[in-house]
């Protein structure tokens, strides 16, 4: 057994290489992520739809030779979909739908060797910065089970945190990755609009706004897998610029002197927790002892304005995405089957006119030009990732009234993880804090548009100067 504990502590890029060499056999694999899943999701619920047998089959026959050969994977149940494989999307609404094509990016994982046994729990249609689907039930944050994992992408934060895989699918519409990332203290990239492919079922979701990834243990997971699955698919709507090699050769590079410019005050005005204040001011200090200039700045742009354009384009985007499953399955949708925040929210999205929508995207673009402009002088841009340490389970609870007024809550827990969504740039939440209480709290980095090899240069720096891998939370597998 011993053996096996040492096998599943690797990363993903560890685990590869042991099945290179022949060391372990990809079912062993599957074998251990299904024992360390079983004797955690009782309690985190992390996973909705195990996909052993699946998993078992494909493991038994020769697999696509990749960076991640043999190494289980887990999907969110979000955009990603698997043929042949049950699709809810973390809503009753969709009922027993099983699609009949994966996903570009699903595909793309399987050619990247890595095998599928399970999808991770999301609230529903990924609208929440917490994880906890009437659908399914919560999931919890294995470091303290009262408290929530973060959203949208709650399920596979807390199934990597808690020792299950070393790396799992995110999306980020708002902060999805880099929310979860900063509760359960693993590592959250959200790259470049257009990096990874929303085909062939989406194109342009959002206004560009949403990004698929991972979360992972490690930096060089992060990055070998973006390597894997970057690129645009035939037809894409805009491409994000292309790398100048690999990601993997970024993780160890030096990045050189950073100009890095970082805020504790936040966009909105509202309030930093005092553990959340500490950590932006201990990330500034680490990244200045590693020899990097650090003054504290923030770019000059509309910040409400940009904060009402992206609710506004969250909200027409639930409304564009029900209509859509009603005609995707042939059926109207009807009040009982959704929860009141996203029926709410979708009410609302109905009241917002086509050149509404039209100038919530004009005011995202305008922000983008205003904060490029600030990065024609700084590399980095440094804050909290979150308002607040992960919150008790229920604090974002809603059941009637104006759903924008619980965005502007859910903008105090989140303040900043949005302005990369509203710009298409790349950001990261780093493991870089812990409280006194043993909560993880991540450090936000946002770089230039298309610059994800600074952000991996700088997270593998910062990644040795302060390992958080060999931390494991109360429940851990």
């Amino acid at each position: 057994m011993r053996r096996f504990d040492d096998i599943a502590a690797l990363d993903a890029t560890g685990q590869a290489e042991l099945v290179a060499r022949g060391d372990v056999q990809p079912i062993e694999l599957v074998d251990i992520a299904i024992e360390r899943l079983e004797l955690v999701n009782p309690t985190i619920n992390a996973v909705v739809t195990p996909m052993y047998d699946l998993a078992l089959k494909a493991a038994s026959v020769p697999i696509p030779v990749g960076p991640f050969t043999g190494v289980p994977f887990l999907l969110k149940e979000f955009l990603a979909e698997y043929a042949g494989v049950r699709f809810t999307e973390g809503s009753e609404f969709l009922g027993e739908f099983v699609p009949d094509l994966d996903s570009e990016l699903v595909t793309r994982y399987k050619a990247a060797g890595l095998i599928v046994f399970g999808k991770t729990n999301t609230p529903e249609f990924a609208i929440g910065v917490t994880t906890e689907p009437s659908r399914f039930g919560p999931t919890r944050n294995p470091w303290d089970t009262s408290r929530t994992p973060g959203g949208s992408s709650g399920g596979s934060a807390a199934a990597v945190a808690a020792g299950v895989v070393p790396m799992a699918h995110g999306n980020d519409a708002g902060g999805s990755i880099r929310i979860p990332a900063s509760c359960c203290g693993v590592f959250g990239l959200r790259p470049t609009r257009g990096r990874n492919p929303l085909g062939p079922h989406y194109g342009d979701l959002m206004s560009g706004m949403v990004s698929e990834h991972a979360l992972t243990r490690s930096v060089r997971d992060s990055a070998a897998l973006l390597d894997a699955t970057s690129g645009p698919a035939l037809g894409d709507p805009y491409p994000a610029p292309p790398r100048l090699r690999p990601f993997a050769e970024e993780v160890g590079a030096d990045p050189g002197r950073l100009r890095i410019a970082f805020s504790d005050t936040t966009p909105l005005g509202t309030e930093l927790d005092p553990d959340c204040l500490q950590a932006v001011r201990d990330a500034a200090a680490l990244c200045s002892d590693l020899g990097h200039e650090v003054v504290e700045a923030s770019p000059d742009y509309d910040a409400e304005w940009t904060w009402l354009a992206v609710t506004k384009a969250l909200a027409t985007g639930v409304a564009w995405g029900i209509d859509g499953w009603a005609r995707r399955l042939g059926k109207e949708p009807v009040q009982e089957q959704f929860e009141p925040f996203v029926w709410a929210y979708r009410n609302r999205a109905m009241n917002i006119s086509g050149p509404e929508y039209l100038t919530a995207v004009e005011d995202m673009q305008r922000a983008s030009r205003d904060i490029a402009g600030f990065f024609a002088e700084y590399d980095m841009w440094l804050t909290p990732t979150m308002g607040q340490p992960p919150v008790p389970l229920g604090t974002f609870a809603f059941s009637e009234g104006d759903p924008f007024e619980l965005r502007r809550r859910v903008a105090s827990f989140s303040p900043y993880t949005y302005i990369a969504n509203a710009i298409g740039n790349p950001a990261m939440s780093v493991p870089l804090y812990w409280t006194e209480d043993g909560l993880p709290v991540g450090a936000h980095f946002l770089a230039r548009f298309g610059d994800e090899a600074t952000l991996f240069r700088l997270a593998a720096q910062l990644e040795e100067a302060r390992p958080w891998a060999a931390r494991r939370p109360p429940v851990s597998a």
